[in-house]
C-alpha cells in the first residue's frame, strides 16, 4: 500500500492542488491529512472544499478547533481570516474531524502527539528552535498508543523528520504543505524555517513488514500563494516566507 501523508496546509489551496496532481500522479492509494487545515492568509473556503470532494480523511489540529472555540474578535490574523472566509457548516465541520486516525494497520496518524494537538512530536525548542527532542521524552509523548502502533504520523511542527524508536514505532512527519515557515512569541518562542517554499508530503511504501518513507518537496505557483497572503493584508513576514521559505531576518 502506498499512502500519502499531508499537513499543515494552512488554508494554501495553491499548493494542495499541485500536491494532489503528484500524489495521483504517483498512484497512491489513499491519502491523509493530518490537521491545520483551513487556517492562514489564502482559500481557506476552497481548501476545505478541496479536501471534501476529494473525500480525504482528516484529523483536527489546533487551529482547526481554535477557530470555533475562540472569540472570533480576539483571534490572530490567520485563524480571523479562516473564520470569515469559513462557512457556518464549514467550521461545525472543522471542530468535528477525529483527533486519531488509523489510515492503515499499524499505522497511527496523529495531529501533534496522540494525547495534544499543541505538543511537538519528534521536537523540542531550544534556543528558540526546534531541535531533536530526547528519546526519553519522545516515549513519553507517544504513550501507549502510540508505542504500540508500528508507524505513527505527525504534523504540527512543520518540520520535516523521522525517527525510528527502538522498540517502538516509526515515526513520520511530512513537513507543511502549505507554509514552510513560522515565527511564535507565546512560551516557548521559537521560529521554524523551511529553508525552501516547496509544498511537502510524505509518500509511505507498506509492504509486509517493510515500511518505506519518501518525503517530497514539490514545486508549486508559490509566487501567487504569495500575493493572495498580500491581498489578506498579512504581515509581510507571512508572504516572504510562502516565497522563500525563510523568515524575513534570516533572509
Amino acid at each position: 500500500m502506498r499512502l500519502a501523508v499531508i499537513a499543515d496546509i494552512h488554508g494554501n489551496a495553491a499548493a494542495l492542488e499541485t500536491v494532489l496532481a503528484d500524489i495521483a500522479a504517483r498512484g497512491a492509494d489513499a491519502t491523509v491529512c493530518l490537521g491545520d487545515i483551513a487556517s492562514g492568509a489564502g482559500w481557506p473556503r476552497e481548501t476545505v472544499e478541496i479536501l471534501q470532494e476529494a473525500g480525504i480523511p482528516c484529523i483536527r489540529g489546533n487551529h482547526d478547533r481554535w477557530i470555533s472555540e475562540h472569540d472570533p474578535g480576539k483571534l490572530g490574523m490567520q485563524d480571523r481570516i479562516a473564520y470569515e472566509g469559513l462557512t457556518a457548516s464549514q467550521r461545525e465541520w472543522l471542530m468535528e474531524l477525529p483527533l486519531t486516525l488509523e489510515p492503515a494497520p499499524g499505522v497511527l496518524a496523529v495531529h501533534g502527539t496522540p494525547s495534544s494537538d499543541v505538543q511537538n512530536l519528534i521536537e523540542e525548542v531550544v534556543a528558540e528552535r526546534l531541535r531533536p527532542a530526547p528519546m526519553a521524552v519522545l516515549r513519553e509523548r507517544l504513550g501507549g498508543a502510540g508505542m504500540a502502533a508500528r508507524v505513527v504520523l505527525c504534523g504540527h511542527s512543520h518540520r520535516t523528520g523521522m525517527v525510528q524508536v527502538p522498540g517502538g514505532p516509526l515515526v513520520v512527519n511530512p513537513g507543511s504543505l502549505g507554509l514552510p515557515g513560522f515565527r511564535i512569541s507565546r512560551e516557548p518562542a521559537h521560529r521554524q524555517e523551511a529553508g525552501t517554499p516547496h509544498a511537502r508530503y510524505a509518500l509511505l511504501h507498506l509492504c509486509g513488514e517493510r515500511v518505506g518513507v519518501e518525503l517530497l518537496a514539490i514545486g508549486y505557483d508559490w509566487d501567487r500563494a504569495a500575493r493572495r497572503a498580500e491581498e489578506h493584508g498579512a504581515n509581510a513576514a507571512w508572504p516572504h516566507v510562502i516565497r522563500t521559505g525563510l523568515l524575513p531576518e534570516s533572509a
